[in-house]
């Protein structure tokens, strides 16, 4: 992916953000890993449906130097996933109502659905809460998403990452309806999970049989 691309990528990911009601206004943000050392970010305070690609930030992972703009607030946590995830290409945070309820009532949510086992893990994690934007909660949400492609942040919202942008929105999309499914649970008793064992095996399998997919016969 070129730097062009990548930024009319973000650009394509945060339209779909506010589609898909995981965020509105200028809230979260979403970024695309174009090569070792760049990533491509939303810009700090600017309305999705206002943006153009070229509004799109490019930052220096290794120096954090940002070129075309004022990168978000959140720059550090998505340089800090990069850095350490190596098959992260796509990020986004979201402030959806449901993961923000159980971020802000901070219960880690077990495997109660086949499908957030499958993408996100054995279970969808709570990073402790820290000031946003901080190299502190870029640590702390770095911990919690251990082993899961999803964390949830206390008291502020969720952030999902995958191999490729309609990844990442998909793991958004599967954390918001875990969550929902979790709280909505609560009130017939709580959900039955699945058995660890199993939810880790489902992931597995599904990152595996996605990568072989994705490779194409020819592999």
């Amino acid at each position: 992916m070129t730097e062009t691309e990548a930024q009319e990528a973000v650009r394509a990911m945060g339209l779909r953000l506010v589609e898909l009601g995981l965020t509105a206004g200028t809230w979260g943000n979403a970024s695309v890993r174009f090569s070792d050392t760049h990533m491509a970010i939303t810009p700090s305070g600017m309305d999705y449906q206002a943006m153009r690609a070229s509004d799109v930030v490019i930052v220096d992972l290794l120096t954090g130097e940002a070129r075309g703009g004022k990168p978000s607030s959140e720059k550090a946590l998505h340089i800090e996933i990069y850095l350490k995830r190596a098959e992260a290409k796509a990020i986004v945070h979201t402030h959806s109502m449901s993961a923000s309820t159980v971020a802000a009532a901070r219960r880690e949510v077990p495997p109660i659905l086949d499908d957030l086992a499958q993408i996100v893990g054995p279970s969808l994690r709570v990073a402790d809460y820290s000031i946003p934007g901080t190299k502190k909660m870029a640590r702390t949400v770095l911990r919690a998403l251990s082993g899961r492609m999803a964390a949830l942040m206390a008291n502020h919202g969720a952030v999902a990452f995958g191999r490729s942008p309609d990844e990442a929105i998909l793991c958004a999309q599967i954390v918001e309806k875990g969550c929902r499914a979790f709280i909505e649970a609560e009130f017939l008793g709580g959900a039955t999970h699945i058995p660890r064992f199993e939810a880790v095996i489902m992931h597995e399998v599904y990152l595996r049989k996605y990568s072989r997919q994705k490779r194409g016969p020819s592999s």
